[in-house]
């Protein structure tokens, strides 16, 4: 607690005014939170710079839209966990694999839910694991639904590092990999991140039709083989495009 930064201390007493005050001036912030005018006055410039504060036409602050943003990313993750549930357990269920759920956290990808599979040896995947984007069906699944400026940008400035045998480090493959995800609308890996593993994954759509999270289904190498599957990719699509209309998304 002592290593916490005093700026942001001090911006976090300035915001938390706000959960008991809809606006307030310059003088009551002061007022209020027992910091120096001039304290106030510099922080509150930075908040507004940062759409965390806007300023009224009547010269009071409120909290920015930015909050907004923050406040409907985390509802709909949180909506997202509860409605892709019972969707996974089916799938689970359905195919006898393990069911993942990622989204994407800046350059990563954090599995935010998961649905064991019932087999007697499984993969190993835990809620709050972090992956790189480009390793892995579920992580690369939302990199190919990127913008093509973020995409661009990613490939320019991420390294493609092995974590197994099968993960793809060439830049060139992972292009190819993305257009066949974006055109399929799903996307396959083996021993990518772990050795002896494989995955298929699809995207989910939220109600504007931004892909807000990938779906996987994963397990050992050898329950993955090229006859099973077109089963495996059918049902795992079937569980996205369910989650995706829950979500509120039309199909086009």
């Amino acid at each position: 607690m002592q290593n916490k930064n005093k700026t942001v201390v001090k911006a976090k007493e300035i915001l938390d005014l706000f959960l008991t005050y809809e606006q307030l001036s310059l003088q009551e912030m002061s007022t209020l939170s027992g910091l120096a005018k001039t304290t106030v006055h510099r922080m509150i410039g930075s908040l507004e710079e940062m759409g965390l504060l806007a300023k009224t036409a009547e010269g009071k602050y409120e909290l920015g839209f930015m909050f907004l943003q923050f406040g409907q990313l985390v509802k709909e993750r949180l909506d997202i966990r509860k409605i892709a549930l019972p969707v996974m357990k089916q799938l689970r269920d359905d195919v006898e694999e393990a069911a993942n759920l990622v989204i994407r956290e800046g350059n990563e990808a954090i599995y935010i839910e998961k649905v064991d599979t019932t087999q007697p040896v499984r993969v190993f995947t835990q809620i709050g694991r972090r992956a790189a984007l480009y390793a892995g069906a579920c992580p690369r699944i939302l990199l190919s639904f990127m913008s093509s400026q973020e995409l661009q940008k990613y490939l320019e400035e991420t390294p493609l590092v092995a974590y197994a045998d099968g993960t793809i480090t060439d830049k060139r493959k992972l292009i190819e990999s993305i257009q066949e995800a974006k055109t399929r609308g799903y996307t396959i890996s083996h021993s990518e991140l772990r050795n002896f593993t494989s995955a298929v994954a699809v995207p989910i759509y939220n109600y504007s039709g931004q892909v807000i999270a990938g779906l996987s289904i994963s397990g050992l190498e050898n329950r993955f083989t090229e006859q099973r599957l077109p089963e495996l990719i059918e049902k795992t699509v079937a569980a996205g495009k369910a989650i995706s209309k829950n979500m509120g998304y039309l199909e086009q």
